[in-house]
């Protein structure tokens, strides 16, 4: 490699940088709204979820479809993946599909998928049955959300369940897989005093038209909240990943700032011995 070379070279490095550095900055801003609407929306969930297992204990199947389970002959289940509409953010999509297939038969389980990467599903042998792909996944939670009850109700899945990454922190996400019909709520280990709590309630105006109508809120919100948790580890993914190539892009520029300085010396060096060898030679002569 040449002095013109390696000065070309350390040239396009340091755009790539700026880039690099200028999409960092994009997804820090990114993720802290994400970050700030994923955890705002938790204590929301959480609440529902002890209103819906307070009265759960006195509610019978009969009260909500959504309650029953399939056992007809159906033993097919119905992924919603949330996965991203770009790339550029490290293994955010690899380790959730990596998931995905250790997790569920792809012979056996269809997908609805969010984010134009889970297509790959799709060519790794899933059957994708719809894609709500978009720029702003929260616009399509009502057209998923009636997608899937139909789907349920009309018996023609036995289980539907959602595939997303978690956002834990900056720099921990995990993939996660909840189901979400027939509705079963699990509470965390620090909620498990309300099981020992007996109380009658009075249901107003009558337990067929409040639990079905709780039910169906409570699993478009697990929708929603998948997709703002998705969303804030995305944002984290790619902020992180464009962090390690700005960081790897400055070693590479060093590196070749001091092979041209290598170059460049030589070069002096060369043209110096050839000067003294014309001088020795005149001198000699």
């Amino acid at each position: 490699m040449n002095l013109r070379q390696t000065r070309k070279k350390i040239k396009s490095v340091t755009n790539v940088k700026k880039i690099t550095k200028a999409m960092q900055m994009i997804s820090a801003i990114k993720m802290k709204k994400a970050q700030t609407a994923a955890l705002e929306g938790r204590p929301y969930d959480e609440e529902l979820k002890k209103i819906i297992y307070r009265v759960m204990p006195k509610v019978s199947e009969k009260y909500s479809p959504l309650l029953v389970n399939n056992d007809s002959l159906n033993t097919k289940k119905l992924g919603i993946v949330i996965a991203s509409n770009k790339g550029l953010c490290g293994g955010f999509n690899m380790n959730l599909f990596r998931f995905i297939s250790k997790n569920i038969d792809f012979k056996k389980t269809d997908m609805v998928i969010l984010g134009k990467k889970a297509t790959f599903l799709g060519r790794a042998g899933g059957n994708i049955t719809a894609d709500f792909s978009s720029v702003n996944p929260l616009n399509n939670i009502s057209a998923v959300f009636n997608f899937v009850l139909e789907k349920f109700l009309k018996q023609e899945y036995k289980e539907i369940i959602l595939f997303y990454n978690k956002f834990i922190s900056i720099l921990k996400i995990e993939p996660v897989m909840v189901k979400i019909l027939p509705v079963k709520i699990d509470l965390n280990k620090e909620e498990t005093n309300i099981k020992t709590k007996q109380v009658e309630y009075l249901i107003e105006p009558s337990p067929d038209i409040i639990i079905d109508q709780l039910l169906r809120s409570y699993v478009q919100e697990s929708i929603k909240n998948a997709i703002i948790e998705s969303e804030a580890s995305e944002h984290s993914s790619r902020m992180i990943a464009m962090k390690n190539a700005t960081d790897n892009a400055t070693d590479v520029i060093y590196n070749l700032t001091m092979l041209r300085n290598k170059i460049r010396q030589a070069n002096i060096t060369n043209e110096l011995l050839d000067m003294v060898s014309a001088k020795t030679s005149v001198e000699g002569n």
